[in-house]
Protein backbone atom coordinates (compact mmCIF):
# COMPACT_ATOMS: atom_id res chain seq x y z
CA UNK A 1 0.00 0.00 0.00
CA UNK A 2 0.92 3.27 -0.64
CA UNK A 3 2.10 4.94 2.79
CA UNK A 4 2.76 8.54 4.24
CA UNK A 5 2.73 11.78 2.51
CA UNK A 6 2.92 12.80 -1.10
CA UNK A 7 3.62 16.44 -2.02
CA UNK A 8 4.62 18.83 -4.98
CA UNK A 9 4.36 22.20 -6.59
CA UNK A 10 0.59 23.59 -7.08
CA UNK A 11 1.57 25.95 -9.94
CA UNK A 12 3.69 25.36 -12.83
CA UNK A 13 4.31 27.95 -15.89
CA UNK A 14 5.79 27.34 -18.91
CA UNK A 15 6.45 28.97 -22.24
CA UNK A 16 5.31 27.86 -25.80
CA UNK A 17 8.02 25.83 -27.53
CA UNK A 18 9.25 25.49 -24.44
CA UNK A 19 9.68 23.19 -21.09
CA UNK A 20 8.88 22.46 -17.63
CA UNK A 21 10.58 20.33 -14.79
CA UNK A 22 8.29 19.30 -11.97
CA UNK A 23 9.20 16.88 -9.21
CA UNK A 24 7.01 14.92 -6.94
CA UNK A 25 7.87 14.03 -3.44
CA UNK A 26 6.89 11.67 -1.41
CA UNK A 27 7.79 9.69 2.06
CA UNK A 28 11.02 7.31 1.88
CA UNK A 29 9.12 3.79 2.59
CA UNK A 30 9.46 0.60 1.14
CA UNK A 31 5.55 0.56 -0.68
CA UNK A 32 6.57 4.07 -2.04
CA UNK A 33 9.82 3.54 -3.22
CA UNK A 34 8.79 0.75 -5.50
CA UNK A 35 5.07 1.23 -6.42
CA UNK A 36 4.23 2.84 -9.63
CA UNK A 37 4.50 6.33 -10.34
CA UNK A 38 2.34 8.13 -12.48
CA UNK A 39 1.49 11.65 -14.27
CA UNK A 40 -1.99 12.19 -15.47
CA UNK A 41 -4.07 15.01 -17.22
CA UNK A 42 -7.45 15.53 -15.36
CA UNK A 43 -10.06 16.05 -18.48
CA UNK A 44 -13.43 18.02 -18.03
CA UNK A 45 -15.41 14.55 -17.39
CA UNK A 46 -13.07 14.71 -14.59
CA UNK A 47 -11.76 11.62 -15.35
CA UNK A 48 -7.68 11.77 -15.16
CA UNK A 49 -5.79 10.16 -18.57
CA UNK A 50 -2.13 9.11 -18.09
CA UNK A 51 0.57 10.67 -19.65
CA UNK A 52 3.35 8.78 -18.94
CA UNK A 53 4.10 6.21 -15.70
CA UNK A 54 6.61 4.25 -14.40
CA UNK A 55 4.95 1.07 -16.14
CA UNK A 56 6.12 2.25 -19.90
CA UNK A 57 2.74 3.63 -21.05
CA UNK A 58 2.90 6.96 -22.70
CA UNK A 59 0.01 8.74 -24.30
CA UNK A 60 0.28 8.84 -27.90
CA UNK A 61 -0.73 12.82 -28.14
CA UNK A 62 3.11 13.40 -26.01
CA UNK A 63 5.23 10.48 -27.44
CA UNK A 64 8.83 11.92 -27.57
CA UNK A 65 7.91 14.91 -25.88
CA UNK A 66 7.57 13.87 -21.73
CA UNK A 67 9.49 11.80 -19.74
CA UNK A 68 9.47 10.65 -16.31
CA UNK A 69 12.64 9.72 -13.57
CA UNK A 70 12.49 8.20 -10.61
CA UNK A 71 14.91 8.83 -7.95
CA UNK A 72 13.51 6.52 -5.05
CA UNK A 73 16.56 7.19 -2.83
CA UNK A 74 15.70 10.79 -2.69
CA UNK A 75 12.29 9.90 -2.34
CA UNK A 76 11.44 11.72 -5.53
CA UNK A 77 10.13 11.66 -9.11
CA UNK A 78 10.40 14.44 -11.69
CA UNK A 79 8.18 14.76 -14.96
CA UNK A 80 9.74 16.58 -17.90
CA UNK A 81 7.40 17.64 -20.72
CA UNK A 82 9.42 19.72 -23.78
CA UNK A 83 7.67 21.28 -26.90
CA UNK A 84 5.14 23.05 -24.80
CA UNK A 85 2.08 23.85 -26.42
CA UNK A 86 -1.28 25.96 -25.34
CA UNK A 87 -3.42 22.67 -25.78
CA UNK A 88 -0.64 21.13 -22.68
CA UNK A 89 -2.25 24.13 -20.11
CA UNK A 90 -4.71 22.37 -17.70
CA UNK A 91 -4.48 20.73 -14.26
CA UNK A 92 -2.33 17.89 -13.68
CA UNK A 93 -1.62 15.28 -11.16
CA UNK A 94 1.14 13.26 -9.66
CA UNK A 95 1.09 10.35 -8.20
CA UNK A 96 1.64 7.15 -6.54
CA UNK A 97 -0.18 3.85 -6.63
CA UNK A 98 -2.29 1.38 -9.09
CA UNK A 99 -4.90 3.55 -10.35
CA UNK A 100 -4.98 7.52 -10.78
CA UNK A 101 -7.04 8.01 -7.66
CA UNK A 102 -4.22 6.94 -5.59
CA UNK A 103 -2.18 9.11 -3.63
CA UNK A 104 -1.78 12.32 -5.60
CA UNK A 105 -1.21 16.22 -6.21
CA UNK A 106 -3.29 18.32 -7.93
CA UNK A 107 -1.13 21.54 -9.68
CA UNK A 108 -2.12 23.67 -12.39
CA UNK A 109 0.15 24.23 -15.67
CA UNK A 110 -0.01 27.23 -17.55
CA UNK A 111 1.70 27.67 -20.84
CA UNK A 112 2.20 31.23 -21.61
CA UNK A 113 4.02 33.09 -25.16
CA UNK A 114 6.66 34.27 -22.55
CA UNK A 115 6.87 33.18 -19.22
CA UNK A 116 10.31 34.62 -18.67
CA UNK A 117 12.96 33.10 -16.27
CA UNK A 118 12.07 30.50 -14.18
CA UNK A 119 13.91 28.43 -10.88
CA UNK A 120 13.77 24.80 -10.31
CA UNK A 121 12.14 23.54 -7.00
CA UNK A 122 15.21 22.85 -4.41
CA UNK A 123 15.24 19.98 -2.64
CA UNK A 124 16.75 19.82 0.86
CA UNK A 125 16.77 16.85 3.20
CA UNK A 126 17.08 17.13 7.09
CA UNK A 127 17.31 14.58 9.36
CA UNK A 128 14.34 13.61 11.90
CA UNK A 129 15.50 16.15 15.23
CA UNK A 130 17.91 17.27 13.24
CA UNK A 131 18.85 20.95 11.61
CA UNK A 132 18.55 22.23 7.90
CA UNK A 133 19.92 25.54 6.37
CA UNK A 134 17.63 27.28 3.17
CA UNK A 135 19.61 29.95 1.59
CA UNK A 136 17.33 32.29 0.24
CA UNK A 137 18.30 34.63 -2.71
CA UNK A 138 18.97 38.19 -2.81
CA UNK A 139 15.85 40.27 -2.66
CA UNK A 140 15.37 43.84 -1.51
CA UNK A 141 18.99 44.51 -0.87
CA UNK A 142 18.18 47.56 1.46
CA UNK A 143 16.53 45.22 4.43
CA UNK A 144 13.78 47.75 4.72
CA UNK A 145 11.35 44.73 4.07
CA UNK A 146 10.38 41.91 6.25
CA UNK A 147 12.09 38.35 5.46
CA UNK A 148 9.32 35.31 5.78
CA UNK A 149 9.52 31.66 5.83
CA UNK A 150 5.65 29.82 4.65
CA UNK A 151 4.48 26.81 3.71
CA UNK A 152 2.49 26.04 0.81
CA UNK A 153 -0.84 24.51 0.03
CA UNK A 154 -3.76 24.22 -2.20
CA UNK A 155 -4.51 27.69 -2.82
CA UNK A 156 -2.03 29.94 -0.60
CA UNK A 157 1.07 30.17 1.43
CA UNK A 158 1.15 30.08 4.56
CA UNK A 159 3.11 31.87 6.94
CA UNK A 160 5.40 30.29 9.53
CA UNK A 161 7.66 33.32 10.67
CA UNK A 162 9.28 36.73 9.51
CA UNK A 163 11.06 39.15 10.79
CA UNK A 164 8.03 41.40 12.10
CA UNK A 165 8.16 38.96 15.05
CA UNK A 166 6.01 36.42 14.07
CA UNK A 167 6.48 32.86 14.35
CA UNK A 168 4.42 30.15 14.11
CA UNK A 169 3.26 28.02 17.14
CA UNK A 170 4.71 24.83 16.43
CA UNK A 171 8.02 26.61 15.68
CA UNK A 172 8.49 28.35 18.67
CA UNK A 173 12.19 28.60 19.77
CA UNK A 174 13.40 26.35 16.53
CA UNK A 175 13.31 28.69 13.51
CA UNK A 176 15.77 31.71 12.43
CA UNK A 177 15.97 33.74 9.75
CA UNK A 178 19.13 35.45 9.55
CA UNK A 179 19.79 39.19 8.87
CA UNK A 180 20.60 40.08 5.43
CA UNK A 181 23.76 39.80 3.53
CA UNK A 182 24.97 42.62 1.91
CA UNK A 183 24.21 40.70 -1.73
CA UNK A 184 20.79 41.00 -0.09
CA UNK A 185 20.49 37.02 0.24
CA UNK A 186 19.49 34.90 3.68
CA UNK A 187 19.57 32.35 5.49
CA UNK A 188 16.21 30.42 7.15
CA UNK A 189 17.73 27.91 10.38
CA UNK A 190 15.53 25.45 11.26
CA UNK A 191 16.13 22.59 13.92
CA UNK A 192 14.91 19.76 15.93
CA UNK A 193 12.94 18.43 12.67
CA UNK A 194 9.70 16.20 12.57
CA UNK A 195 7.80 14.35 10.35
CA UNK A 196 5.13 17.00 9.65
CA UNK A 197 7.74 19.74 8.72
CA UNK A 198 8.08 17.47 5.35
CA UNK A 199 6.46 19.93 2.47
CA UNK A 200 6.53 22.74 0.18
CA UNK A 201 7.83 26.03 1.08
CA UNK A 202 8.87 29.76 0.21
CA UNK A 203 11.29 32.55 1.38
CA UNK A 204 11.28 35.83 0.23
CA UNK A 205 10.70 39.36 0.89
CA UNK A 206 7.97 41.65 1.21
CA UNK A 207 4.40 40.31 1.36
CA UNK A 208 3.58 36.68 0.54
CA UNK A 209 1.70 37.57 -2.86
CA UNK A 210 4.18 39.05 -3.68
CA UNK A 211 6.78 38.67 -6.55
CA UNK A 212 9.71 39.31 -5.02
CA UNK A 213 9.76 35.13 -3.66
CA UNK A 214 11.50 33.42 -6.65
CA UNK A 215 12.58 30.72 -4.55
CA UNK A 216 10.37 27.59 -3.92
CA UNK A 217 11.78 24.77 -1.34
CA UNK A 218 11.01 20.98 -0.92
CA UNK A 219 12.10 19.96 2.70
CA UNK A 220 12.45 16.16 3.07
CA UNK A 221 12.38 15.36 6.63
CA UNK A 222 13.95 11.28 6.70
CA UNK A 223 11.66 8.76 8.90
CA UNK A 224 14.46 7.29 10.53
CA UNK A 225 17.34 9.11 12.89
CA UNK A 226 20.79 8.31 14.21
CA UNK A 227 20.33 11.58 16.60
CA UNK A 228 19.41 10.61 19.99
CA UNK A 229 16.66 12.59 21.81
CA UNK A 230 18.23 15.20 23.88
CA UNK A 231 16.43 16.99 26.65
CA UNK A 232 14.55 20.22 25.43
CA UNK A 233 14.38 22.39 29.22
CA UNK A 234 17.09 22.88 31.42
CA UNK A 235 16.29 24.31 34.92
CA UNK A 236 18.24 26.77 37.12
CA UNK A 237 18.29 29.05 40.22
CA UNK A 238 18.65 32.55 40.46
CA UNK A 239 22.19 33.31 41.27
CA UNK A 240 23.32 30.28 40.28
CA UNK A 241 25.26 28.32 37.80
CA UNK A 242 24.48 26.06 34.90
CA UNK A 243 26.40 23.97 32.22
CA UNK A 244 25.05 23.61 29.26
CA UNK A 245 26.68 20.69 26.36
CA UNK A 246 26.34 21.67 22.84
CA UNK A 247 26.47 18.65 19.78
CA UNK A 248 27.65 19.09 16.22
CA UNK A 249 28.55 16.81 13.41
CA UNK A 250 32.50 15.50 14.23
CA UNK A 251 32.84 14.99 11.31
CA UNK A 252 32.24 18.34 9.91
CA UNK A 253 34.57 20.79 9.54
CA UNK A 254 33.13 23.76 11.96
CA UNK A 255 34.97 27.71 11.71
CA UNK A 256 32.56 28.70 14.42
CA UNK A 257 30.73 27.45 17.61
CA UNK A 258 28.60 29.90 19.29
CA UNK A 259 26.01 30.27 21.78
CA UNK A 260 22.63 32.64 21.14
CA UNK A 261 19.92 33.73 22.40
CA UNK A 262 16.34 33.00 20.29
CA UNK A 263 13.80 35.43 20.29
CA UNK A 264 11.05 36.10 17.95
CA UNK A 265 12.40 34.54 14.80
CA UNK A 266 15.94 36.18 15.46
CA UNK A 267 18.97 34.73 17.86
CA UNK A 268 21.32 37.81 19.41
CA UNK A 269 25.05 35.93 19.47
CA UNK A 270 25.93 35.46 23.12
CA UNK A 271 29.79 33.77 23.65
CA UNK A 272 31.10 31.72 20.76
CA UNK A 273 34.79 29.93 20.48
CA UNK A 274 37.15 33.04 19.09
CA UNK A 275 36.52 34.59 22.45
CA UNK A 276 33.16 36.97 21.83
CA UNK A 277 31.04 37.70 24.46
CA UNK A 278 28.15 39.65 24.45
CA UNK A 279 28.44 43.11 26.85
CA UNK A 280 25.19 42.44 29.15
CA UNK A 281 26.71 38.61 29.73
CA UNK A 282 30.46 39.41 30.22
CA UNK A 283 31.58 37.47 33.59
CA UNK A 284 28.85 35.07 33.45
CA UNK A 285 28.92 32.70 30.56
CA UNK A 286 31.83 31.04 28.48
CA UNK A 287 32.61 27.89 26.52
CA UNK A 288 34.35 26.18 29.11
CA UNK A 289 35.03 23.08 27.06
CA UNK A 290 35.54 21.27 23.70
CA UNK A 291 35.52 17.72 22.44
CA UNK A 292 36.51 18.06 18.55
CA UNK A 293 36.54 14.14 18.53
CA UNK A 294 33.10 13.61 20.03
CA UNK A 295 31.49 16.38 18.42
CA UNK A 296 30.83 18.43 21.78
CA UNK A 297 31.39 21.50 23.90
CA UNK A 298 30.41 22.87 26.99
CA UNK A 299 29.07 26.45 27.84
CA UNK A 300 28.76 27.39 31.59
CA UNK A 301 26.32 30.44 32.90
CA UNK A 302 26.86 31.89 36.37
CA UNK A 303 24.97 34.39 38.34
CA UNK A 304 21.94 33.34 36.85
CA UNK A 305 18.89 35.81 36.57
CA UNK A 306 15.34 35.46 36.05
CA UNK A 307 15.46 37.17 33.04
CA UNK A 308 17.86 34.57 31.75
CA UNK A 309 14.48 32.13 30.92
CA UNK A 310 13.96 31.41 27.51
CA UNK A 311 15.40 29.74 24.28
CA UNK A 312 19.15 29.32 23.55
CA UNK A 313 20.30 27.77 20.81
CA UNK A 314 23.59 26.02 19.96
CA UNK A 315 25.48 26.36 16.96
CA UNK A 316 28.13 25.36 14.46
CA UNK A 317 28.64 26.72 11.22
CA UNK A 318 30.64 25.64 7.95
CA UNK A 319 30.11 27.91 5.13
CA UNK A 320 26.47 28.71 4.44
CA UNK A 321 25.10 25.81 6.58
CA UNK A 322 24.84 25.93 10.17
CA UNK A 323 23.78 22.87 12.11
CA UNK A 324 21.76 23.87 15.09
CA UNK A 325 19.88 22.62 18.23
CA UNK A 326 17.60 24.67 20.92
CA UNK A 327 17.04 24.32 24.36
CA UNK A 328 14.75 26.42 26.60
CA UNK A 329 16.12 27.40 30.13
CA UNK A 330 13.47 27.72 33.30
CA UNK A 331 14.52 29.76 35.89
CA UNK A 332 13.64 29.09 39.44
CA UNK A 333 13.62 31.57 42.65
CA UNK A 334 16.04 31.18 45.42
CA UNK A 335 15.11 29.12 47.75
CA UNK A 336 14.97 30.45 51.40
CA UNK A 337 15.57 29.43 54.16
CA UNK A 338 14.56 31.74 56.67
CA UNK A 339 11.00 34.01 55.99
CA UNK A 340 10.00 36.96 57.47
CA UNK A 341 9.15 36.15 61.25
CA UNK A 342 6.59 38.92 61.18
CA UNK A 343 4.26 36.19 58.50
CA UNK A 344 5.72 32.64 59.28
CA UNK A 345 8.26 32.73 61.80
CA UNK A 346 8.86 28.38 63.01
CA UNK A 347 9.98 28.00 66.34
CA UNK A 348 11.59 24.95 67.02
CA UNK A 349 9.44 22.70 70.16
CA UNK A 350 11.34 21.10 72.69
CA UNK A 351 10.04 17.57 73.72
CA UNK A 352 10.00 17.04 77.53
CA UNK A 353 9.52 13.79 79.14
CA UNK A 354 8.34 15.44 82.70
CA UNK A 355 5.14 16.13 83.78
CA UNK A 356 3.09 18.19 82.05
CA UNK A 357 3.91 22.04 82.10
CA UNK A 358 1.08 24.34 82.53
CA UNK A 359 0.55 28.23 81.34
CA UNK A 360 2.02 30.67 83.55
CA UNK A 361 2.67 34.50 82.59
CA UNK A 362 6.23 33.92 81.23
CA UNK A 363 5.70 30.76 79.25
CA UNK A 364 2.65 28.34 77.26
CA UNK A 365 3.01 24.60 76.85
CA UNK A 366 0.75 22.51 74.22
CA UNK A 367 0.12 19.13 75.95
CA UNK A 368 -1.47 16.55 73.78
CA UNK A 369 -2.09 12.58 73.57
CA UNK A 370 -0.68 10.74 70.55
CA UNK A 371 -1.63 7.53 69.16
CA UNK A 372 1.83 5.77 67.95
CA UNK A 373 2.41 2.47 67.57
CA UNK A 374 -0.76 1.43 69.00
CA UNK A 375 0.48 2.78 72.48
CA UNK A 376 -1.11 5.95 73.92
CA UNK A 377 1.86 8.22 74.75
CA UNK A 378 1.59 12.25 76.37
CA UNK A 379 3.65 14.64 74.44
CA UNK A 380 4.72 17.94 75.92
CA UNK A 381 6.02 20.60 73.45
CA UNK A 382 7.06 23.97 75.30
CA UNK A 383 7.35 27.17 72.91
CA UNK A 384 9.02 30.60 73.38
CA UNK A 385 7.00 33.50 75.08
CA UNK A 386 7.06 35.51 71.51
CA UNK A 387 6.01 32.91 68.67
CA UNK A 388 2.59 33.20 67.98
CA UNK A 389 0.60 29.43 68.07
CA UNK A 390 -0.53 29.58 64.93
CA UNK A 391 2.83 29.05 63.37
CA UNK A 392 3.83 26.22 66.64
CA UNK A 393 4.62 22.91 64.17
CA UNK A 394 5.49 19.52 66.36
CA UNK A 395 8.20 17.22 64.72
CA UNK A 396 6.53 13.83 64.13
CA UNK A 397 9.66 12.06 64.41
CA UNK A 398 10.23 13.44 67.89
CA UNK A 399 7.35 12.54 68.98
CA UNK A 400 8.45 9.14 67.78
CA UNK A 401 11.37 8.91 69.20
CA UNK A 402 9.46 10.08 72.51
CA UNK A 403 6.92 7.44 72.65
CA UNK A 404 9.31 4.65 71.97
CA UNK A 405 11.19 5.95 75.34
CA UNK A 406 7.76 5.15 77.21
CA UNK A 407 6.60 2.52 75.50
CA UNK A 408 8.51 0.21 78.52
CA UNK A 409 5.37 1.50 80.25
CA UNK A 410 2.80 -0.79 78.70
CA UNK A 411 3.64 -3.87 81.15
CA UNK A 412 2.63 -1.72 83.40
CA UNK A 413 -0.18 0.02 82.88
CA UNK A 414 -1.99 -2.88 80.93
CA UNK A 415 -2.29 -5.36 84.10
CA UNK A 416 -3.33 -2.28 85.95
CA UNK A 417 -5.75 -1.42 84.29
CA UNK A 418 -7.32 -5.00 84.31
CA UNK A 419 -6.90 -5.12 87.87
CA UNK A 420 -8.89 -1.97 88.54
CA UNK A 421 -11.45 -3.39 86.46
CA UNK A 422 -11.46 -6.43 88.46
CA UNK A 423 -11.76 -4.49 91.92
CA UNK A 424 -14.81 -2.58 90.78
CA UNK A 425 -16.83 -5.48 89.50
CA UNK A 426 -16.45 -7.21 93.08
CA UNK A 427 -17.32 -3.83 94.58
CA UNK A 428 -20.45 -3.74 92.78
CA UNK A 429 -21.33 -7.40 93.54
CA UNK A 430 -20.59 -6.93 97.11
CA UNK A 431 -23.00 -4.03 97.17
CA UNK A 432 -26.04 -5.48 95.38
CA UNK A 433 -25.48 -8.01 98.31
CA UNK A 434 -25.74 -5.86 101.20
CA UNK A 435 -28.37 -4.01 99.97
CA UNK A 436 -30.29 -7.23 99.80
CA UNK A 437 -29.50 -7.49 103.70
CA UNK A 438 -30.19 -3.95 104.53
CA UNK A 439 -26.88 -3.14 104.69
CA UNK A 440 -26.31 -0.47 101.81
CA UNK A 441 -24.96 2.52 103.99
CA UNK A 442 -22.39 -0.19 105.05
CA UNK A 443 -21.54 -0.79 101.51
CA UNK A 444 -21.48 2.68 100.54
CA UNK A 445 -18.87 3.55 103.39
CA UNK A 446 -16.92 0.72 102.10
CA UNK A 447 -16.77 1.62 98.75
CA UNK A 448 -15.65 5.37 99.33
CA UNK A 449 -12.55 4.30 101.27
CA UNK A 450 -11.28 1.90 98.26
CA UNK A 451 -7.91 2.28 97.86
CA UNK A 452 -8.09 3.56 94.28
CA UNK A 453 -8.76 7.28 94.96
CA UNK A 454 -6.85 10.19 93.74
CA UNK A 455 -6.85 14.10 94.71
CA UNK A 456 -6.28 15.74 91.81
CA UNK A 457 -5.60 19.37 91.68
CA UNK A 458 -9.39 20.92 90.92
CA UNK A 459 -8.14 23.63 87.98
CA UNK A 460 -5.66 21.39 86.28
CA UNK A 461 -7.93 18.78 85.50
CA UNK A 462 -10.50 20.87 84.17
CA UNK A 463 -7.77 23.08 81.81
CA UNK A 464 -6.90 19.48 80.55
CA UNK A 465 -10.63 18.10 80.21
CA UNK A 466 -11.31 21.16 78.28
CA UNK A 467 -7.85 21.45 75.87
CA UNK A 468 -7.81 17.50 75.66
CA UNK A 469 -10.64 15.98 72.57
CA UNK A 470 -13.40 13.97 73.97
CA UNK A 471 -13.00 11.13 71.09
CA UNK A 472 -9.84 10.20 72.53
CA UNK A 473 -8.76 8.30 75.51
CA UNK A 474 -6.02 10.96 77.33
CA UNK A 475 -3.69 10.40 80.04
CA UNK A 476 -2.72 12.79 82.72
CA UNK A 477 -0.57 13.49 85.53
CA UNK A 478 -1.76 14.22 89.04
CA UNK A 479 0.48 16.59 91.49
CA UNK A 480 2.00 13.35 93.12
CA UNK A 481 3.37 12.22 89.75
CA UNK A 482 0.74 9.33 89.74
CA UNK A 483 -1.40 8.92 87.09
CA UNK A 484 -5.88 8.67 85.95
CA UNK A 485 -7.86 8.05 83.20
CA UNK A 486 -10.44 10.32 81.83
CA UNK A 487 -12.39 8.93 79.22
Amino acid sequence: PVSSTLYGARFLTGEIGGSVTHQCFYSIMPANKHDRKYWCKIAGSGVCYTVISTTGYTSKDHAGRVSLEDIPQNGTFMVTMTELKKSDTGTYRCGIGTTNRDLYVNLNLTVLADAGALRPTELIQGELRGSVTVLCPPGDTQGGEKRFWCKLGRTSCALIADTNGYVGKSYQGRIFITPQESSGAFKILINDLKKEDSGLYRCGTGSLSGQNSPRVVALQVTAASTLPKRPKFLSGTVGGSLSLKCHYDPKGNYEKKYLCRWKEASCSLLVDADGFVHESYKGRIQIASSDQENGTYTVVMSHLREEDAGWYWCGAKNGHTEHTSSVKLRIQKENCSSQDPETSTLVKPTLSSSPATYSTPTQRSITGLMYVMGTVTESTSTLLPTAPPSTFVTSASKIYRKSSRESHLLPVVLPAVILLIFITTLALIKIKLRKETGEESSAIGNLEAAPIRSDPNPVKEQTMEETLSPEKVHECRTDSGKRRWVF
